[in-house]
């Protein structure tokens, strides 16, 4: 019997060219191909950590759209919901290496990623994979794409005509924003049941980084989750009637592993994956932060978007390990390790 996803992420995904050195493009001569995508990156995250998963979005019928569907279908993530536009191009991004980090360039203006809209929705193939799903995962940059994928994005957190989870990774990009109201994603964080966002994107779209504040500003979702980079992820659920006002009280906060980091990009979607799949197995609160610390662990210790996470054993053992065990973890392109005690060898 066929299984269908349990997860479907919904947005654009784009080809990207990636410099086979540092330095400007225009004095780079090679570039490797490759795509990338946040809502596609978590969807592939979620399948790496056994979590069937579909990406739905839309693709130019172009070389670099084909090029999306083959190493999505190919890395086990149903692409059964993505639709061809013949009349509008594959976005695409190009990355700038420096030495102290990387730019990346977007050309998705007028891309059929950003054509989405809510006629999505009435696609018999995205009907079946909504009506079994019990979460789906949107971002921040497909509500800022276009009216018509700002309409989608509310489609689907206002109008719950299913019972699944929807979660929401504000994904911060300012350039997406430049000539619009970034006011505009507050509702939609608040509609959400799950909300994922970084402690320097808080402070940008929502005045604060604080988590008690953050909930004071978005009450309705069921948990907050607020990364701080390399310290600490925090999750803050929605106080129940008996917990009183003071929500340090059932805030969770989980130290991030020591990592040592090779690329920055994708750790994100890896975080979120790592959540997402650690909520679905019913998993609790410190679980799944520490499931989110490992995904994207592994993926900072490799070039490009996506890392393998470590064997299923290893992250049995490290989910239920004793704070101090956690602590001690460390993770670098050899794999992941023990830090030596102090005077150790």
């Amino acid at each position: 019997m066929e299984r269908l996803p349990e997860a479907v992420c919904i947005g654009e995904t784009m080809a990207a060219l990636l410099p086979d050195r540092p330095g400007p493009l225009e004095d780079v001569d090679t570039f490797r191909h490759s795509i990338g995508g946040a809502e596609a990156n978590v969807a592939r995250g979620l399948v790496a950590l056994g979590v069937p998963a579909a990406w739905v979005g839309q693709v130019g019928d172009d070389g670099f759209g084909r090029r999306i569907v083959r190493d999505l279908t190919g890395a086990g993530v149903d692409t059964s919901g993505v639709l061809t536009d013949p009349g509008r191009p594959t976005g695409l991004y190009v990355k700038e290496a420096g030495r102290s980090g990387s730019v990346l360039h977007y050309y998705r203006a007028g891309s059929a990623g950003s054509a989405l809209g809510p006629g999505l929705l009435d696609r018999p193939q995205v009907t079946r994979l909504l009506s079994r799903a019990d979460l789906v995962h949107l971002s921040g940059i497909t509500a800022a794409l276009s009216d018509g994928a700002l309409d989608l994005v509310r489609t689907l957190l206002y109008d719950r005509t299913r019972t699944q989870l929807v979660s929401f990774d504000l994904n911060w990009r300012p350039a997406l924003w430049w000539d619009a109201d970034p006011g505009l994603l507050v509702p939609l964080l608040n509609a959400a049941d799950i909300v994922l966002l970084g402690a320097d994107e808080a402070r940008a779209v929502l005045g604060t980084s604080d988590p008690a504040e953050l909930r004071e500003l978005l009450p309705d979702p069921e948990t907050l989750v607020v990364k701080d980079d390399a310290h600490h992820a925090i999750a803050v659920p929605r106080p129940g009637p008996d917990s009183g006002s003071d929500s340090d009280s059932v805030m969770v906060t989980e130290p991030a592993l020591r990592v040592d980091t090779v690329e920055p990009v994708g750790a994100g979607d890896a975080f979120a994956a790592g959540y997402l799949a650690g909520t679905l197995r019913g998993d609790g609160l410190r679980q799944c932060l520490r499931l989110g610390h490992l995904a994207a662990a592994a993926t900072l210790v490799v070039h490009g978007d996506h890392g393998p996470p470590p064997p299923a054993a290893l992250v049995e053992t490290l989910l239920d390990a004793a704070p101090d065990e956690w602590a001690a973890t460390t993770v670098s392109a050899a794999g992941f390790g023990t830090r030596p005690e102090k005077g150790g060898r």
